[in-house]
């Protein structure tokens, strides 16, 4: 019996905020579509009038506004076609957790529309990197420059594009040995992730403050956030620079 084609979706959103929990919305879905690693030319994009304002500095990352939005359908509208387009495959997605739980607060406001992982399996490609490029910048942009991507057309964060971007910087990460290497980074980011001897002859004599794992995770997912719709965060950066 033959076997279906290993069908991904990498896709990205913009949004009005960072946070759906205070009622931000999405206003710009965009997927690409991979069968067995290669790009079928089909695609999914649209705008969506998002019937709210946007947070302070939000609307400047996309460059997108409320008037250019005015006319667009509304997330429901678009519900049954985008599902149809992602259902069964596996979404690539950089910081999973912020798309998904905008997507998955879009859908809660549908009847029976159900959640995003109950119709696809995920792969996570911040979280790929972190394990391949442990205590350096992960962001998309900053992978483009590690593994030679070109982003030269991203001066606004866009959701096709950046959708398109992260393709080409999901295979360059997942490729194997033939791929730039680990040895691809500048050497400065090299130095700068050694490990220095340190005098820890007194340590046990200062207080330890011990974080809950989930409180770790959502602080994690927090920082990715800011950091993958802001290009940078000033926190990830005083991180990688203690480590």
């Amino acid at each position: 019996m033959a076997t279906s084609a290993h069908r991904q979706i990498v896709l990205d959103t913009e949004t009005t905020g960072l946070e759906w929990q205070k009622g931000n919305r999405v206003v710009e879905i965009g997927c690409v579509e991979l069968l067995e690693r290669r790009p079928t030319g089909r695609t999914f994009h649209r705008y969506l009038c998002p019937d709210r304002e946007f947070e302070p500095g939000a609307q400047e990352v996309t460059g997108l506004t409320l008037e250019f939005l005015a006319d667009k359908p509304r997330f429901a509208e678009v519900a049954e076609e985008f599902l149809a387009f992602i259902d069964g495959a596996e979404l690539i997605i950089h910081n999973a957790a912020f798309d998904l739980g905008f997507l998955n607060a879009e859908l809660a406001r549908l009847a029976g529309a159900g959640r995003i992982e109950d119709r696809c399996t995920v792969e996570d490609t911040l979280l790929l990197a972190r394990q391949r490029f442990p205590g350096q910048r992960n962001s998309l942009d900053a992978l483009c420059k590690r593994l030679g991507v070109d982003n030269s057309q991203r001066q606004l964060h866009g959701a096709l594009l950046d959708a398109q971007i992260l393709m080409d910087v999901y295979l360059a990460l997942t490729s194997g040995q033939s791929e730039i290497g680990f040895d691809s980074a500048p050497a400065e980011e090299a130095q700068a992730g050694a490990v220095l001897p340190v005098d820890v002859g007194d340590a046990a004599a200062r207080p330890r403050v011990r974080v809950a794992p989930d409180e770790a995770e959502a602080h994690a997912a927090r920082l990715a956030g800011l950091e993958k719709k802001s290009g940078r965060c000033l926190w990830l950066a005083l991180e990688t620079d203690a480590a």
